[in-house]
């Protein structure tokens, strides 16, 4: 009987792909794109919805394959970090203000073991998915710019106009692109003439670029660089080169549109995009010979003639005097409010859900919040740090598992492209309040297990064909 359950769970995804996906994986797939549809699973709605997949996902998985050995020190270190949440909470009367934190620790269990049970293929697929997801949600973002559409877009500090897209918040939008345009060239690296694929990767560093995010772009760039170290530097930069220089000309479009004061040029926007996407497409399919020379002749070319139209702009002048520099008074002033918190309360942190931090402005006037720019921070504030060694154990158990796919990767570009982006999240996680909603850790979470050591083929799980 349990046999014949087993294969109920399981069906093809896309028989044109001619790989199927077991149905926990699919569950993986659709937790993710519900927090990214429901403004990042922030709202208690979205979350539980998110929280209730994951935790069918990982029932489903278990019910094929149940935990294995080698599994236990990602338990552990979860569920040691959770139930320090929960009485933590409990000290300050409020179990329930623990709840956020160990559904997101849940999540990333169940992410991480439904991607151990698949297989590589299933994985190459997963992760096609997931950056046509990023796709969508860049061109959402670039579309919210270029038209003003809100919450496509949002007014930062009533300056300039970014792209959040369906998270609705700018920095978690650049934090989610930034980590699947690293994924995205890893899978281009590995198939280079893939007309999808080089657009794919296009449009999630076009959108990246419209979040107009600092901290998105290093993080980016950082993973880039480590990509390149995995993967090559010389193929990774030949990859990389006319998708960036095609997604600088198209975000470059977009500036004219950017400053709140300035009425929106949809129409350069769009010349922009068209012009961009040529210069990507043709460094995959122009001859090797000419294309270098045919991809810088013609970026140089467009770069002219945007320039002559954005320098003079008064969106060029709003950008660079608020985005063109490495400050920033808020992360600054919320991290020493933040060290302030840690200081008065070292050890046991001042409880999940209670930070609150005030500081003065140059006027005279005290800004608070709830956040710091910091995940790592906001974790040592709120539970202390006994609970930032848990998190630390959390991090070292996801860091051995993707050292571990290594040696055992079946597809050593998807391993590194997806190693790479992880970077990326725990570089970007250091740079703002990113794991409050649930689609960044999830993110991390699916990279994680894109990269991890898969279980035994013979173990792995099965997905049966539909009655012809």
């Amino acid at each position: 009987m349990r046999t014949h359950l087993r294969s109920q769970t399981h069906f093809v995804v896309d028989r044109g792909l001619g790989v199927p996906l077991p149905l926990p994986v699919l569950l993986v797939i659709g937790t993710v794109a519900a927090a990214v549809v429901g403004q990042g699973g922030y709202y208690p709605p979205v979350r539980t919805l998110v929280t209730a997949l994951a935790g069918t996902a990982l029932l489903a998985a278990l019910w094929v394959r149940p935990w294995t050995r080698d599994e236990a020190w990602l338990l552990v270190a979860c569920g040691a970090l959770a139930g320090w949440a929960v009485v933590r909470a409990a000290m300050d009367g409020s179990v329930t203000a623990a709840v956020p934190t160990v559904a997101t620790l849940g999540c990333v269990v169940s992410v991480l073991t439904v991607l151990r049970r698949a297989d590589t293929a299933q994985r190459e697929i997963c992760a096609t998915i997931a950056t046509g997801v990023g796709a969508a949600v860049a061109l959402s973002g670039w579309i919210g710019v270029a038209w003003r559409i809100q919450p496509l877009a949002s007014a930062a500090d009533d300056r300039l106009w970014r792209a959040s897209s369906t998270l609705t918040y700018a920095n978690a939008a650049a934090a989610l692109l930034g980590a699947l345009s690293v994924l995205s060239i890893a899978l281009l690296l590995a198939r280079p003439a893939s007309l999808l694929r080089a657009t794919t990767a296009y449009l999630l560093m076009v959108g990246l670029g419209a979040t107009l995010s600092r901290a998105g772009l290093l993080s980016a760039l950082v993973g880039l660089v480590v990509l390149g170290l995995l993967a090559g530097v010389r193929s990774a930069a030949r990859t990389v080169a006319p998708v960036a220089l095609g997604a600088a000309i198209a975000v470059g479009g977009l500036v004219p549109s950017v400053p709140v004061v300035a009425q929106p040029r949809p129409l350069v926007a769009v010349l922009a995009m068209a012009t961009g996407l040529a210069i990507a497409l043709g460094g995959t399919r122009l001859p090797r010979r000419i294309r270098p020379i045919a991809v810088l002749g013609a970026t140089v070319a467009a770069g002219v003639l945007l320039a002559m139209l954005v320098l003079p702009s008064r969106g060029m002048d709003v950008l660079t005097g608020s985005r063109a520099t490495l400050t920033s008074p808020t992360r600054t002033d919320s991290a020493k409010a933040a060290w302030r918190l840690v200081a008065d309360h070292p050890l046991l942190g001042v409880g999940p859900g209670r930070a609150a931090f005030t500081w003065a402005l140059p006027d005279g006037r005290i800004a608070t919040g709830r956040y710091a720019h910091n995940e790592y921070l906001q974790i040592l504030v709120e539970f202390g740090a006994l609970g930032f060694v848990l998190l630390l154990g959390v991090l070292v158990a996801i860091v051995v598992t993707v050292r571990r796919g290594r040696p055992v990767a079946s597809s050593p570009l998807l391993w590194a492209g997806a190693t790479a982006a992880l970077a990326a999240v725990f570089v970007h996680s250091g740079l703002d309040f990113l794991w409050q909603l649930p689609v960044v850790p999830l993110t991390g979470a699916l990279l994680a297990g894109l990269a991890g050591p898969a279980i035994p083929p013979s173990s792995a799980l099965p997905a049966v064909m539909e009655d012809q």
